[in-house]
């Protein structure tokens, strides 16, 4: 219940936060909801874009989905290297909700000699089964993920490309809970982003750090061990993809692909919709495949 509480206040807050400093006037409306934002714009690239520290922005994007279906819930979750087991299989409804959100502060501008920017960013998604009257309309996931990203912008070209920018970054991720159904992980991740007019391509991979003895030991070869994050802006549409892989061969080939469409509404909102097949929709079905489906709205894309 306190999971439960907290979460919808913590998107309650996000949204009234949303409307009243992203509102201040046209154009700071104009730059957080136009779809076709640019790197420069997202991460303050150069002087143009420059908006200062601890001013939240938002991250990945902020929405809600009104139903999600799944071919395959996962009703028994379990580690492959624990003995401990759930007691029984949970109830599961195949339709639920699920909702993100996502912001980013720039702490440190102009770092090295004015090489670097230091962020931080904090994302947190939740699985809601809305629909599930049976068990009380539990929050059925709760995944935490806060990041220190270091960037470096950069200008030049290729293969047709502008290449604007390249970091690392410290991540972590838990969904907050105990045995047997506790998952986490901790990375160190690389990037490099690159544009070219409507197209944005981040490539992202990634170095598990810290003990292999844990409740997902072999999280890496179904999540993946790297992203493609690619997205096409078409007028106030916006389509991406993101793609990870375990980059290994044979029946270790694994991984999971996201497609999501964005499209205006009414004002500040998007439809959103989002198709997702592979392993690891959420920590606790990382080793779990299944394809779904969901359709909802988005503030920020």
């Amino acid at each position: 219940m306190l999971h439960k509480t907290t979460t919808v206040l913590i998107f309650s807050f996000i949204i009234a936060f949303s409307h009243q400093c992203f509102s201040q006037d046209d154009h700071d409306h104009n730059w957080y909801f136009n779809n076709s934002k640019s790197l420069s714009e997202l991460w303050e690239l150069d002087d143009e874009h420059q908006r200062g520290t601890f001013i939240l922005t938002s991250y990945k994007p902020i929405y809600i989905t009104a139903a999600k279906y799944s071919t395959n819930p996962n009703e028994f979750p379990q580690a492959e290297n624990s003995d401990k087991v759930l007691d029984a299989p949970n109830s599961l409804n195949a339709v639920e909700s699920k909702f993100q959100i996502s912001l980013k502060t720039k702490i440190f501008h102009g770092m090295f000699d004015g090489r670097m920017d230091l962020w931080m960013g904090y994302s947190q998604t939740a699985y809601w089964q809305i629909y599930n009257t049976e068990r009380s309309r539990p929050f059925r996931e709760l995944n935490y993920q806060p990041e220190i990203i270091a960037n470096f912008p950069i200008k030049f070209k290729l293969l047709g490309f502008d290449t604007k920018m390249v970091g690392a970054s410290v991540i972590h991720e838990s969904n907050g809970q105990s045995d047997p159904i506790s998952r986490s992980w901790n990375r160190i991740a690389f990037h490099a982003a690159f544009e070219r007019d409507n197209w944005q391509v981040m490539l992202k991979p990634w170095i598990r750090i810290g003990s292999k003895i844990d409740d997902n030991e072999n999280i890496s070869d179904y999540v993946g061990r790297g992203e493609a994050d690619i997205t096409y802006d078409w007028g106030r549409q916006r389509f991406r993809t993101i793609a990870r892989h375990s980059l290994n061969l044979g029946d270790k080939s694994r991984g999971s692909l996201q497609f999501t469409w964005s499209f205006p509404i009414y004002e500040n909102f998007n439809g959103h919709l989002q198709l997702f097949d592979g392993y690891g929709e959420t920590l606790i079905d990382y080793n779990h495949r299944q394809t779904t489906f969901g359709i909802g709205v988005s503030l920020i894309n």
